[in-house]
């Protein structure tokens, strides 16, 4: 039996000081890691230096900043959360013809709203597919994301009073951005606003994947039975991820709608999806600047090999890709870290 009073069995004045406190996550380097780097501003000038070198290829180039974008929605979903897919192309085509019909239905050709309403609409299709699509694992799952997208489809080739059908939607007419800058024959403006939208969401995506949420992504992706016994909440973040990376697809379907003033029925096609796929794979997925230098690397490739060969440029494509994999696994991206690494051991060494 304690013969001491309840006051001395009372924590004594001590007892918080004594108590540790507890543990806190320390975010600056997080913080640290989504500030951009002054070598990175030689990449963010290349498309000033295009603007004057490459005039007459401004509409090339519109397409690559727009591509890019798409690339870098996917990469948010497979290289950081993992989740592999097929049918990426269905959100892609989701935000084109959402835009193209409220400019050619409702008469709503201002360009940011029509992003806005793009990426609103492609989020909600994130948000309704992703139930769907994270019940599955493995093969089952990549073969909903292809149903998906094979239905998406076929609604829009058959509801030819909506969406054209195979002849696409026409009679899309945008209003200058801002009330100031008008779309010319010449693409410049075209180009200077995708490279632009490109630039914030390269940025937001940036910042999201040094953010802990992209953390937990990231560890979700190396490993997906550890994380549900450390409290984290699988599902949730997956479906977040899927319905950014479904937001920023849709904003490059808009972008491509209001650059062309047409929306083909191929945005939505299969082909659009494998061809996202090789372009991440060929930069290097799970790094964001993969998804850039893989758009520039393909679409160029494209454009040079269909020039001088026409009827097999597809076939050196497919040569250089084999190549890539074989010589660099992880891609473009994958195989600058060893240069990366030897600078970073000079720079400590004394």
């Amino acid at each position: 039996m304690d013969s001491r009073s309840p006051d001395s069995l009372s924590p004594g004045p001590d007892a918080a000081a004594a108590t540790p406190a507890p543990a806190t996550v320390d975010l600056a380097p997080l913080r640290r890691a989504a500030r951009p780097r002054w070598p990175e501003l030689a990449v963010w000038l290349l498309p000033v230096a295009a603007w004057f070198l490459l005039p007459e290829d401004l509409a090339l180039l519109t397409q690559i900043a727009i591509m890019a974008i798409f690339a870098l929605s996917l990469d948010l979903v497979l290289g950081y959360a993992g989740i592999v897919t097929l049918g990426h192309a269905a959100f892609f085509g989701v935000g084109a013809y959402a835009a193209g019909l409220l400019a050619a239905k409702l008469g709503i050709g201002d360009p940011l709203l029509g992003l806005l309403f793009a990426a609103a609409v492609a989020a909600l299709a994130g948000l309704v597919t992703a139930p769907t699509v994270l019940r599955g694992t493995g093969l089952t799952r990549l073969m909903v994301t292809i149903g998906i997208g094979m239905m998406l489809f076929e609604a829009a080739n058959k509801a030819t009073d909506l969406t054209g059908g195979v002849d696409g939607l026409q009679g899309i007419e945008m209003t200058p951005i801002l009330g100031l800058w008008s779309f010319d024959l010449w693409g410049k403006t075209a180009y200077v606003y995708a490279v632009v939208v490109l630039l914030v969401l390269f940025l937001i995506a940036r910042r999201i994947v040094h953010s802990p949420f992209g953390l937990s992504l990231r560890a979700l992706h190396m490993n997906p039975a550890r994380m549900p016994a450390l409290g984290v909440s699988v599902d949730a973040r997956l479906a977040a991820a899927w319905v950014l990376g479904a937001t920023y697809a849709g904003i490059a379907g808009a972008l491509l709608t209001q650059t062309t003033q047409f929306v083909s029925i191929d945005v939505l096609g299969f082909e659009r999806s494998a061809e996202i796929l090789l372009i991440l794979v060929l930069g290097g997925a799970g790094r964001l600047y993969g998804a850039l230098i893989g758009t520039i690397v393909f679409v160029t490739l494209h454009h040079v090999l269909a020039g001088i060969d026409p009827e097999y440029w597809q076939m050196w494509i497919g040569l250089v890709l084999i190549g890539i994999v074989l010589f660099a696994r992880n891609g473009i991206m994958g195989a600058i870290d060893p240069f990366e690494r030897l600078l970073a051991r000079k720079k400590t060494e004394p």
